[in-house]
């Protein structure tokens, strides 16, 4: 005996997209938004710092080089001061007058001052002097009778300031007379710095005194160096503005382009968000745009199947309403006990009829509110079937259809889900196999496993669904009766129902007929279902 099915496209028109992956990684550097902030947040910085490296870099190369040129004279004037103003064998002294001599008549240049001290850290030369060349300092102003004497407080800070840098020169002395040349940049008598350099003047192995020789312009050099670092601070402040307009354009525009976007929906003055130019983003703000777009979208097709759905009630009530009412109207004109009794028929029909159309329309209204307050958990789908069937099996009439389940051999099926849904599915498949059984018929569930899904299939041994219906009667309110049914004994919205929560789930559902040697014998409705 040859058999086969004939399969419908189990693919219904309830299309999903498909949710993007999330974004993964430790926070920043797994943004594409935190990688371009902190970058430009650097930027300045990095900007800054280097430049300062630079400068500092240059500025101690320059300060070398002048205390390298400071060395190389002094050790010149030194040996001149050896050879002219050395006496005295075989423990030599140093003759003062001729060392001083010898410092006088140096051409030492206006930025730079010669000083010459003897073994016992006793000043006996100064360029200055030589020179006749003094400080000069600005009158302090003058000041009215009872103010506090501004020229004293002057005085006192300049004292303090000369102790200071005679104590920095008596201690770089003293360490140039144990015989190390010393390199030093320190505070002057006029209170700016200076570079320094002490060289021992030695005869043989004996230090006979100290030469010292110091330079000014070390503040012009510091001076020079804070002008060459308003380049990098003008750089750093343009990178800065830079990527301040560079977020407020990437991040800050299209963020409020959403808002006003999101007013208008809000306002009903659009059923949709639609940025394309943010949606082609792949960063955080084109997740954002395209997630909006979705959810907007998603609750305008809501919106819109909310209006189908009213719409469709108030067709389908209305027919049987217009019914009601002309069998009321017809009921007043007639007083044969005939005619009478059929009209009463068709009320109670119609009323049946409106009772069934509530209650589904009840059931289908609620559904979305239902699968939304539970949460899905493990569910034993063969346990739920069988309670099912056996429900059925308890409370059937000898003339109603028989309800047989065939539980799966081996482990148990679970799905991740809610068993009040999945419970209605069951029914709703059931009552629809069994409204179009033949008398004496069976209807048949079943459950196996496919892999890493679960299959429930529900057969009748009714006349089948026409090929061109097997995928409309899942639409709301679609009745195929074969001829000789019962008119109204189905509301059109039991298949409606269970496809929407099987596809909540993450399922499909489809119709099939079930052939044996080339005629049909059946339906055959088939749930698939991943396993949890």
């Amino acid at each position: 005996m040859a058999s086969g099915i004939a399969i419908a496209s189990p693919d219904g028109e309830f299309g999903r997209r498909p949710p993007r992956p999330a974004r993964r990684g430790a926070w920043p550097l797994g943004s594409r938004l935190g990688r371009l902030i902190v970058l430009l947040n650097l930027l300045g910085l990095a900007i800054l710092v280097g430049g300062a490296l630079v400068l500092n870099e240059i500025r101690q190369g320059l300060i070398q080089t002048r205390l390298e040129s400071l060395e190389l004279e002094g050790q010149v004037i030194a040996k001149v001061i050896d050879e002219y103003a050395t006496v005295g064998e075989p423990e030599p002294t140093l003759d003062q007058d001729a060392a001083a001599s010898v410092v006088g008549v140096l051409s030492i240049p206006s930025t730079q001052r010669a000083r010459l001290f003897d073994s016992a850290g006793r000043q006996l030369a100064d360029s200055f002097v030589v020179a006749d060349r003094v400080e000069v300092s600005p009158l302090p102003p003058a000041h009215k009778p009872g103010e506090p004497a501004v020229g004293e407080a002057a005085a006192e800070a300049r004292a303090s300031r000369l102790a200071k840098a005679s104590a920095a020169l008596e201690a770089e002395v003293h360490q140039a007379l144990a015989g190390d040349v010393v390199r030093n940049v320190r505070v002057g008598e006029d209170g700016n710095r200076v570079v320094s350099v002490s060289i021992p003047i030695r005869h043989v192995r004996a230090v006979l005194g100290v030469l010292t020789l110091q330079a000014t312009g070390v503040e012009q050099i510091v001076a020079a160096q804070r002008r060459a670092l308003i380049p990098f601070i003008l750089i750093a402040v343009g990178a800065t503005l830079t990527s301040s307009l560079l977020l407020t354009q990437l991040i800050a525009e299209p963020v409020l382009r959403l808002a006003r976007a999101a007013d208008r929906v809000r306002l009903q003055h659009a059923r949709a968000i639609a940025l394309p130019d943010l949606a082609r983003r792949d960063d955080e703000v084109g997740d954002l745009t395209r997630s909006l777009e979705d959810m907007t979208r998603a609750l305008s097709d809501r919106m819109q199947a909310i209006e189908r759905f009213a719409a469709d009630v108030a067709h389908e009530l209305r027919n049987p309403m217009t019914s009601i009412r002309s069998a009321v109207e017809t009921l007043e004109l007639v007083s044969a006990p005939e005619p009478r009794e059929r009209l009463l028929r068709i009320l109670s029909q119609d009323i049946g009829r409106m009772d069934r159309l509530i209650t589904d329309i009840s059931n289908a209204s609620r559904l979305d509110a239902e699968l939304a307050r539970e949460s899905p958990s493990p569910l034993d789908l063969g346990r739920l079937l069988a309670q099912v069937c056996e429900l059925y099996e308890a409370t059937r009439k000898p003339e109603e259809i028989g309800v047989r389940f065939e539980r799966p051999a081996g482990e148990a099926l679970h799905v991740l889900g809610r068993e009040g849904p999945f419970s209605q599915v069951a029914r709703n498949l059931i009552d629809n196999a069994r409204s179009f059984s033949p008398p004496g018929g069976e209807v048949r569930v079943a459950l196996r496993r496919q892999k890493r899904e679960a299959l429930v299939q529900i057969d009748d041994d009714g006349p089948g669904i026409p090929p061109e219906n097997l995928e409309t009667i899942f639409q709301r309110f679609y009745t195929a009766r074969p001829k000789g049914a019962a008119f109204g004994g189905n509301s059109g919205l039991g298949l409606a129902i269970a496809r929407h929560i099987v596809e909540a789930h993450g399922g499909k559902i489809w119709a099939e007929n079930r052939i044996d040697e080339g005629r049909i014998v059946g339906a055959r409705f088939t749930v698939s279902l991943p396993l949890a």
